[in-house]
C-alpha cells in the first residue's frame, strides 16, 4: 500500500510517516518546509519505503505511480504561524485540499483530512460534539484558520457525495509530544521554552481557560484506526482530561524545577475559553482512546526539549 502524506515534515505528519512505515506502507511525504522540518523525518530518509518531496500542495500535484491513500496534513497549524501566515493558511485549506481530493479522485485513493478542534470556535457547549456547529468568528484574526478548515471539511463531503470518494474527517484536539517547534505559539511549547531558558511563563486572561492534551502517540493511533474505518463524517480525537492554563503553566514550572514567575497578559481576540473533545464517537467507532497520561507524556516531551533548547545554544 502507498500512502501520500502532505505536510508529512510537520509535527503530526512526521509521527503518522514513521507509523506507516513501520506499518509497511510506501509513504511519499509531500511539504513546502514553510513550517515543517526535514530534521523530523531525518531518521527515515534511508528507509526504502519513504520518499519526501518539496511541494506547495496549493498548486498542481502530479504523482506517478499508484497512490492508495492521501491523508492531507499540510497547514500552519500554531496561531503565531497562520497569523503570520493569513493568506497561505486559507490557500492551503482551500485550493491544498481541492487539490488534494482530486489526486485521490483521480488514482481512486482513500482520502483522510486532518481537520480541527477550531472548527468549533470558542465554543458555548463543552465538551464538543460532532454535532457541535460551532461558534466562529470568520472575519476576526483567528477566522483564517478556523475557516479555512470548516471549507475544507465541507469540500471534503462534496467529494464524497458528488464523486463518491471515499473519505474520512479527523477533527483534531491539542496534541503534544517530541517534535513540537520551540516556541511556536502554542502553550506547551511556549511554557517550555519559557521555562528552560528562565523566562516568565506568559499565561493569557486569567488562566482560567481550559484546554485537554493528547500525547502524539495516542492521537496517531487515532489516525489509524480512523483510515481503517468507513466513518465519513467528522469524528474528534483528543484526550477529554481539562486543565486549565494556569493549572498547566504551574505544572510545567514544577517539572522543570524552574522558579521564574507566571506574568499575565490579555487574551487574544476569540481566544476559546474551553476546548474539550466529546470522544464517545470515537470510543464506539474506533474502539479507541488516548491511554497516555500527562504524568506520562510530559516527561518524554520535557526531554525532548531539553535536547532541542541545548543544541540551539550550541549554534
Amino acid at each position: 500500500m502507498r500512502a501520500l502524506i502532505t505536510g508529512g515534515a510537520g509535527f503530526l505528519g512526521s509521527h503518522l510517516c514513521e507509523r506507516l512505515v513501520a506499518s509497511d506502507w510506501d509513504v511519499l511525504c509531500l511539504d513546502n518546509l514553510v513550517t515543517g522540518l526535514e530534521t523530523n523525518v531525518a531518521h527515515l530518509l534511508n528507509h526504502p519505503r519513504f520518499r519526501i518531496a518539496r511541494q506547495d500542495v496549493t498548486r498542481y500535484i502530479d504523482v506517478p505511480g499508484p497512490v492508495d491513500f492521501v491523508l492531507h496534513f499540510a497547514s500552519p497549524a500554531s496561531p503565531v504561524d497562520y497569523l503570520k501566515l493569513p493568506i497561505q493558511t486559507l490557500k492551503v485549506g482551500a485550493l491544498g485540499t481541492h487539490n488534494t481530493l482530486g489526486l485521490a479522485l483521480a488514482k481512486k485513493a482513500k482520502y483522510l483530512l486532518a481537520s480541527t478542534s477550531e472548527c468549533y470556535g470558542d465554543p458555548q457547549v463543552s465538551p464538543q460534539p460532532e454535532s457541535y456547529r460551532g461558534h466562529v468568528n470568520p472575519i476576526g484574526p483567528r477566522g483564517v484558520y478556523d475557516e479555512a478548515k470548516r471549507y475544507a471539511e465541507a469540500m471534503t463531503m462534496a467529494y464524497h457525495r458528488a464523486h463518491d470518494v471515499d473519505t474520512r474527517i479527523a477533527r483534531i484536539f491539542n496534541t503534544y509530544g517530541p517534535r513540537m517547534r520551540l516556541n511556536d505559539g502554542r502553550a506547551l511549547p511556549n511554557f517550555v521554552y519559557q521555562a528552560l531558558t528562565g523566562q516568565p511563563l506568559t499565561v493569557h486572561g486569567d488562566g482560567q481557560q481550559t484546554r485537554s492534551f493528547c500525547y502524539v502517540s495516542d492521537l496517531i493511533e487515532g489516525i489509524y484506526r480512523l483510515m481503517q474505518s468507513d466513518e465519513h463524517e467528522p469524528v474528534n480525537l483528543g484526550n477529554p482530561q481539562e486543565i486549565t492554563i494556569l493549572e498547566f503553566a504551574e505544572r510545567i514550572r514544577a517539572l522543570t524545577g524552574s522558579n521564574v514567575p507566571i506574568v499575565f497578559k490579555p487574551l487574544p481576540e476569540d481566544d476559546p475559553k474551553q476546548r474539550c473533545p466529546d470522544i464517545t464517537k470515537a470510543r464506539r467507532i474506533l474502539h479507541w482512546e488516548p491511554e497516555v497520561s500527562l504524568d506520562e507524556g510530559l516527561p518524554r516531551t520535557l526531554e525532548f526539549f531539553r535536547r532541542e533548547v541545548a543544541a540551539s545554544r550550541a549554534r
